[in-house]
């Protein structure tokens, strides 16, 4: 394989692809995320993505969208990226994110809503992640991470960037497990002094926070910084005034998306099984601020994804129930919860569903999408869907590459019903099919635009592949107790949840089994390279930033901990699931050609799990192809490596399993 391949049909292909999706150079919003809602519920603003050329990441600015009539304006025009808008309680100010003033400084700035025009505040001592208004509008609480703190998964697991240094080149990096660098604390901004202040926590390292009344703040904690202990982080609630902390909650599992309430006497927070920190979905607990009492919510099977207090007494939610995207309010003095909305249909961007209140009645406005829908901005009233503003730009004609749409349904060999989505191309069965296993492993497929990071999908529909993009045990969407079903059996299980999908495709005719593939990254590029080694059927595999060694995996990432949970097990056993479950010690099984690909600045799945698989392929003389990308973390997001990305994916499934 070439090392440079810009000059073939297939990466002038992929190219298309994106610039049609992307419309470079043209200043038209393309794709959106981050959605806020004004109080009064006329307006909504947004991270929009402008893309001025197919290089480097698309940048972010922040955008206004009239709910009325549609009509969307550009706020801010950097330069580097704006995101992460939040209207103030009043609706006269909006406080957003940019790193305008240093690449990958994130710092708080606020623009007047009314005059457009935007004002930096006082720095802080690192770069801001998120932000939220204080209940009465007169402070702003920023999450901040240190300079070279990790990056999460789902994010692209590197470092952030460092502040320069005049160090020579030559100067060794240095390791001593406790850079002081890389902690997360809190800081609040004062908008009639403007100034800033740091909440003083000593041995806290606060991974997410929310505004519990105006004097305190709910924070998940863990006593150091390292990425592994947000696994065991606890639930805290911090006095504002002296920095002082008193244990909350101390879960099973995991936590994610803290919510205080308004007047501080309640808080939300989700508690789950989870793969990777800000990516939890699972169960709503309500806790009393005072006597500490959890009321653990019953939502009707959704796994909730986002919870938004819109109210001293209404919470709003949403998240996701097997097919469904989903929302619903919780009253608190009913001890209620109340779904507002469900759809098959339609989901939302981003790693899971997320809303923004309109009102206390579960009105909500979204960014929403499916697989043949380009992202638009959309409004939920009394229970029915209406699409505002569309931002396709040439999505529509290229997902007529998929014929059709299914939600489909087959049993395990245990009896255990899966789910999940085939995309079909046009003609009749039997199709080759590539297998599409996803990440997490406690993640899910749901419909989203392929145009943001399917292009070798759509390129492979074009061609008369079908996809099929399975939600085995361990995912999202149907409960803890199926989540859970896939730790301390990573590998096992889920391997016959697959390939009994494949051999349901096969008996009713739509899958050729000669011409079967498989793909995936982070969990999913784990289970490609497991499950060759497994099962001979596949003609083609392209596992991306796999693990491939559970003991180097552990030693080497910066997630010890999943690993430890996920097998159940410890890498001193050398009888173990650490040796047992790792895919090098199956090369001498595998007969798939094998195209691995990794980024070399993951610290989530190190390049090395690759290299491993790769070397072990080649000594048992299976065709293996290894694609390192030098300025990649977890996935391939950068122009132009995302194209020759989607190109190779396709040309290997287009070479090894042809139409």
């Amino acid at each position: 394989m070439q090392r440079d391949i810009r000059s073939t049909e297939l990466y002038d292909e992929a190219e298309e692809i994106y610039r049609r999706f992307r419309q470079p150079g043209t200043g038209q919003i393309n794709d959106v995320t981050e959605v806020h809602a004004a109080p009064d519920g006329k307006h909504v603003v947004f991270a929009g993505t402008i893309t001025d050329e197919l290089d480097g990441t698309s940048l972010t600015r922040i955008c206004r969208t009239n709910l009325a009539t549609g009509d969307t304006q550009v706020l801010t025009f950097g330069p580097h990226a704006d995101r992460l808008p939040k209207y103030s309680p009043d609706g006269q100010r909006i406080a957003f994110l940019s790193d305008r003033a240093k690449k990958g400084d994130y710092q708080l700035y606020v623009l007047d809503a009314e005059s457009k025009a935007a004002h930096s505040t006082p720095a802080v001592a690192g770069w801001v992640e998120y932000l939220q208004w204080s209940p009465m509008g007169n402070r702003i609480l920023l999450g901040v991470a240190g300079h070279g703190a990790d990056v999460a998964g789902g994010q692209g697991a590197g470092k952030s960037r460092q502040l320069a240094s005049d160090l020579p080149s030559w100067t060794p990096q240095v390791d001593t497990g406790d850079d002081a660098f890389r902690w997360r604390s809190l800081w609040i901004y004062d908008i009639e002094n403007d100034t800033v202040r740091r909440i003083e926590a000593p041995g806290a390292n606060i991974w997410e926070a929310s505004w519990c009344g105006n004097d305190s703040i709910a924070a998940i904690v863990s006593p150091g910084a390292g990425e592994g202990l947000w696994y065991s982080a606890t639930l805290r609630l911090l006095e504002v005034s002296s920095g002082e902390s008193r244990l909350v909650h101390q879960p099973r599992d995991q936590l994610g998306w803290p919510a205080g309430s308004p007047s501080g006497t309640h808080l939300a927070v989700v508690e789950a099984i989870c793969s990777d920190r800000g990516i939890v979905a699972g169960e709503l607990l309500v806790i009393e601020t005072a006597s500490g009492k959890i009321s653990r919510v019953e939502t009707r099977g959704i796994d909730v994804t986002h919870a938004e207090w819109r109210s001293a007494e209404v919470l709003l939610i949403s998240g996701h129930r097997g097919f469904e995207t989903a929302v619903g309010v919780y009253e608190l003095a009913k001890q209620s919860f109340t779904e507002t909305w469900a759809s098959q249909e339609v989901s939302c961007g981003g790693r899971y569903a997320a809303v923004a209140g309109l009102n206390d009645h579960g009105d909500c406005v979204l960014e929403a999408e499916s697989f043949t829908r380009a992202p638009e901005i959309a409004v939920i009233r009394r229970g029915e869907y209406c699409p505002i503003r569309s931002f396709d730009l040439g999505y529509s004609s290229l997902a007529s590459a998929i014929d059709r749409v299914e939600a489909i349904r087959w049993h395990a060999p245990d009896g255990l019903e899966i789910q999940g989505w085939l995309l079909l191309p046009g003609g009749k069965g039997p199709h080759p099919l590539v297998l599409h296993v996803h990440g997490g492993p406690i993640w899910h497929f749901r419909p989203f635009c392929l145009g943001r990071s399917g292009a070798s999908f759509l390129m492979l529909l074009k061609r008369g592949y079908a996809i099929l993009m399975p939600n085995p045990r361990g995912s999202a969407g149907r409960g803890q107790e199926f989540a859970r079903r896939v730790f301390g059996d990573m590998g096992g299980l889920e391997t016959q949840d697959h390939l009994s999908g494949l051999d349901h495709l096969v008996a009713g005719g739509i899958a050729d089994p000669a011409r079967l593939g498989v793909t995936g990254g982070s969990h999913g590029g784990f289970m490609t390279s497991w499950i060759i080694g497994q099962d001979t059927r596949f003609a083609a595999a392209v596992p991306v930033a796999p693990v491939t060694h559970w003991v180097s995996e552990h030693l080497i990432s910066n997630i010890p901990h999943f690993c430890e949970i996920s097998l159940g097990d410890r890498f001193t056993n050398p009888t173990g699931k650490y040796f047992e479950r790792s895919p090098i010690f199956h090369a001498h099984k595998i007969k798939t050609p094998t195209l691995n690909i990794c980024g070399a600045l993951d610290r989530c799945t190190p390049p090395s799990e690759a290299v491993q698989f790769h070397n072990a392929l080649l000594e048992n003389g299976v065709k293996s192809v290894l694609i390192t990308y030098p300025e990649e973390g977890h996935g391939v997001r950068k122009f132009p490596a995302a194209i020759d990305y989607a190109a190779r994916v396709a040309g290997w499934f287009i070479e090894h399993m042809p139409t």
